[in-house]
C-alpha cells in the first residue's frame, strides 16, 4: 500500500483546502470546532455552496453532480473538511437516499428528487428504526397497502434524527405480510407534509432534540413514490447501510477534537498544564497512536474498495472510529473537571466564566454515546467483522 501522496494528489488536497478554509462562512467553522449543535440555516447554507462548487455529491454518478474522483480522492476531501471545521453534506441526502435513488429509482424519481437532495432543497428523514426493530431490522412492522393508484401506510418509526427539519422521509415498509421477513420489504419515499403524519420530538439525556418517533395514521403515498421494485427493499437498505457505515469513521473530526484537546489541557484551570501529569500524557500518546491506527485502516479500506462498493472492513472503521469517538471526549470530560458539571452554561446567549470547552464537555460525552448504537450497533459490526473478515 502506497502511504505518501503523489503530487497530483497534494495539488488536489490544497485545492480542497483552500476552498473549505475561504468559500465556507467561518461562524459555521467555529460552531463545528466548537463543538456547538449547527442550526438547519447553517447545515443548508454549508452544502449549497459546496453544491454550488460540484463538492457536494462526488461519489454520485456525474450525471447528477458526482464527480469521477478515485476512491483516494474522496478520502482527502472528507479529511480536509473535517480539517476546516466544515459540516459533511447531510448523510441523509448525500450518503443515504442519493444513491439509492441514483442506483434503482426510475428515471422519473431520479429527475424530480436528485438536483434537490443534493441541494439539499429538500432534507430528507430516515425512517428505518422501529420500536421493536433496531438492530433487527426486518422485523419492522409499518405497513403500507396497495389502494388504486396509492399505498396507504400505517406504524411507527422511531429515532429519526433531525426529523424535525424533514421535508420527505425515505421509509422502509411492509408490503408483503406472508413472506418472510426479509423478502416482504419496500423502499418507500414520503411526503412529511401528508396528511396522517406526525413527528413527535424525544428528549436525549444531554437535554437536546435531535431525534423523534413518527407515527403513520392511514398516510396517503403515490404508488410512483416507490423505488425499485415492490418487496426488494431490503436489498435496497444493505446497500444504504453500506454506504452509511462507510462514512460513520470520523477520523478527521476525532483528530481534530484531540489536537484542540491538547491544547485545553495546556490551559485547564486545574493548576498547570496537564500534558505534565504522566496519567494523562499517556491517555493522549494511546489516543494518538490508535487513531494512527484507524487512519491507516481507512487508507487500506479506501484502496480496496472496488466498483464504488464499500469494503467489508468499513464495520471495522465504524466500530473503532466510534470507540475513539467516544473515548476523546470523555478525554476532554476529565480535562474539564468539574467545570464539565457546568453543561451547556453557555449555551443560549447566557455568559459565564468558564471557558467555552468545559461547558460543552459533558453534552458532547453524553451525545456521543449514542456513536456505538447507530449505523448498525457495535455489536452487529463485531458480528460482520467475525463472519465476513474473520471467517469464524
Amino acid at each position: 500500500m502506497r502511504l505518501e501522496l503523489s503530487e497530483d494528489e497534494v495539488a488536489f488536497r490544497q485545492e480542497m483546502r483552500e476552498f473549505f478554509t475561504t468559500k465556507v462562512p467561518e461562524s459555521i467553522r467555529d460552531t463545528v470546532k466548537g463543538r456547538h449543535e449547527l442550526t438547519k440555516e447553517q447545515i443548508v447554507e454549508s452544502q449549497q455552496i459546496l453544491n454550488d462548487a460540484g463538492l457536494a455529491v462526488p461519489s454520485w454518478p456525474e450525471e447528477w453532480g458526482g464527480r469521477d474522483w478515485s476512491n483516494l480522492q474522496k478520502h482527502i476531501w472528507y479529511q480536509e473538511m473535517d480539517r476546516a471545521g466544515v459540516p459533511h453534506p447531510l448523510a441523509f441526502n448525500a450518503s443515504m437516499v442519493g444513491p439509492v435513488i441514483a442506483a434503482f429509482g426510475s428515471q422519473e424519481i431520479k429527475e424530480r428528487f436528485l438536483p434537490k437532495t443534493a441541494s439539499l432543497d429538500i432534507w430528507w428523514s430516515q425512517g428505518f428504526s422501529e420500536p421493536d426493530a433496531g438492530s433487527d431490522l426486518a422485523s419492522l412492522r409499518t405497513t403500507a397497502v396497495r389502494d388504486g393508484d396509492d399505498f396507504i401506510v400505517n406504524g411507527q418509526k422511531t429515532w429519526t434524527t433531525l426529523g424535525q427539519y424533514g421535508d420527505w422521509i425515505f421509509c422502509l415498509v411492509r408490503t408483503d405480510p406472508e413472506a418472510k421477513k426479509q423478502a416482504g420489504i419496500s423502499f418507500l419515499l414520503i411526503d412529511m407534509k401528508s396528511e396522517g403524519l406526525e413527528v413527535r420530538p424525544i428528549e436525549l439525556i444531554d437535554g437536546g432534540h435531535e431525534v423523534n418517533e413518527v407515527w403513520f395514521s392511514d398516510v396517503r403515498v403515490p404508488a410512483e413514490n416507490l423505488v425499485g421494485e415492490l418487496n426488494k427493499g431490503w436489498d435496497y437498505a444493505k446497500f444504504l447501510l453500506g454506504n452509511e457505515r462507510a462514512g460513520v469513521a470520523p477520523v478527521g473530526q476525532v483528530k481534530r477534537t484531540l489536537a484542540s484537546a491538547k491544547e485545553w489541557a495546556k490551559t485547564a484551570d486545574r493548576g498547570g498544564s496537564l500534558l505534565e501529569d504522566p496519567l494523562t500524557a499517556a491517555q493522549v500518546v494511546e489516543l494518538e497512536n490508535e487513531l494512527l491506527a484507524l487512519e491507516l485502516t481507512a487508507l487500506r479500506v479506501v484502496a480496496n474498495s472496488a466498483d464504488g462498493k464499500p469494503h467489508p472492513a468499513s464495520s471495522v472503521l465504524k466500530l473503532k472510529g466510534t470507540e475513539l469517538q467516544q473515548a476523546v471526549s470523555e478525554l476532554v470530560v476529565d480535562l474539564a473537571g468539574p467545570a464539565s458539571l457546568a453543561s451547556g452554561s453557555n449555551e443560549n446567549g447566557t455568559e459565564s466564566a468558564l471557558a467555552d470547552w468545559t461547558a460543552q464537555a459533558s453534552q458532547v460525552y453524553l451525545n456521543h454515546r449514542k456513536a456505538s448504537i447507530y449505523g448498525g450497533s457495535n455489536e452487529i459490526q463485531r458480528q460482520i467483522i467475525a463472519k465476513t473478515i474473520l471467517g469464524l
